[in-house]
């Protein structure tokens, strides 16, 4: 499996402080957030696309590219890339150089996003949400694995002989997830293509999530044969102090005033009928392990930690111990009972041989 965190990005006054980060400090802590991952042994780090506050991260294959520059051995994603709203042949230049940049450590999540008001200032109508994410991929899908591309489709004036520049690395594009909260057409988008399902599993109960990761296994079983061979990747949420009642208390106050859920169910509520954990590294431990009771062998784990005002330097202490006391026990645990034909989590070097197995077929005497 592969662990990890991911970031939205916002800028949030801290409110046991009064105190707001700059647009400039947040940014530069998301930078930090990344070099302390993998300090501390982390496998991914992700982050969110947003064009609105109060929210940072516009652009993340400038940030993403500037990260890998500065890291080794990191996988750098998002946590959303709007196929909506971006022109496929954009997000195909854009990942295919960031690729080349990054020697091959990188994959993006598609998403539709969670604000309305983005598609008319892209020029779409979010009426047709469904359609573009199912009419943009399948463009990107082509773009990527196609030389010359000839295409035309609803949203986007036509193609005619066109190459996207520069081409995947190796020949082989980013590994993709699409990430959804509640769509059911994303899971079956994910499934169609053989590509990677990632649910948010943050705001909903635990049920939902399964019936979602159910469906996607599914659909993958109809087109490809074996549902346990889909890829599944889940989204949580922790804060963490030694002692439990440390973190309820010192979490408290950002959760009631966090931007998407303060001000609602108490913080009791959302750790009861949510993902969300707040408490010893033995409490997320438990709970994490709990995921696969409801969807099965999985690929990867990312958490978000670094939201609704939370300072740095408690961040960066939450990495620590994400690093060395959470994520070593779920690597065993996790690896316990792991049937053998479970796929791991794809990277570029797998994808490569994949495709290398695949054009050179074993020749039967």
């Amino acid at each position: 499996m592969q662990f990890g965190i991911f970031t939205v990005g916002d800028v949030t006054p801290d409110p046991t402080k009064g105190t707001t980060p700059s647009e400039g400090d947040r940014i530069k802590a998301m930078v930090t957030i990344a070099l302390k991952a993998e300090e501390v042994g982390l496998d991914v780090f992700a982050t969110g696309e947003h064009h609105n506050p109060p929210f940072v991260p516009s652009s993340p294959t400038t940030m993403l590219g500037y990260i890998a520059a500065r890291t080794e051995k990191l996988l750098l994603s998002t946590a959303t890339t709007l196929i909506t709203t971006n022109d496929p042949v954009k997000i195909a230049e854009d990942y295919a150089m960031l690729q080349h940049l990054a020697d091959g450590r990188v994959d993006l999540m598609m998403g539709r996003g969670n604000t309305g008001p983005v598609y008319p200032w892209f020029g779409q109508d979010i009426r047709n949400g469904i359609p573009l994410a199912i009419e943009n991929y399948s463009l990107l899908h082509k773009l990527w694995r196609e030389e010359v591309v000839d295409w035309k489709g609803r949203f986007r004036t036509p193609l005619q002989s066109f190459t996207s520049t520069p081409r995947p690395l190796d020949g082989v594009p980013p590994f993709v997830w699409h990430g959804s909260i509640r769509s059911p057409e994303i899971a079956e988008q994910a499934a169609y293509y053989g590509d990677g399902f990632f649910a948010n599993h943050i705001f909903w109960p635990k049920e939902h999530t399964q019936r979602m990761v159910g469906l996607y296994r599914e659909r993958f079983g109809h087109y490809h044969g074996s549902p346990d061979q889909a890829i599944v990747g889940l989204g949580g949420q922790v804060f963490m102090r030694r002692n439990s009642q440390d973190a309820v208390r010192e979490f408290r106050p950002y959760f009631d005033n966090a931007p998407v859920y303060g001000h609602g169910p108490s913080l009791e509520d959302f750790t009861r009928e949510t993902p969300l954990t707040v408490g010893s590294p033995q409490q997320v431990i438990d709970r994490t392990l709990g995921f696969r009771d409801y969807v099965g062998d999985y690929q990867r784990q990312l958490f978000l930690m670094d939201h609704a005002g939370l300072p740095l330097k408690v961040v960066l202490e939450q990495l620590d111990l994400l690093g060395e006391e959470v994520v070593p026990v779920l690597r065993k645990e996790f690896a316990k009972n792991r049937p053998a034909d479970v796929p791991e989590a794809p990277t570029h070097a797998s994808l490569v041989a994949a495709a290398a197995a695949a054009a050179s077929p074993e020749v039967v005497a």
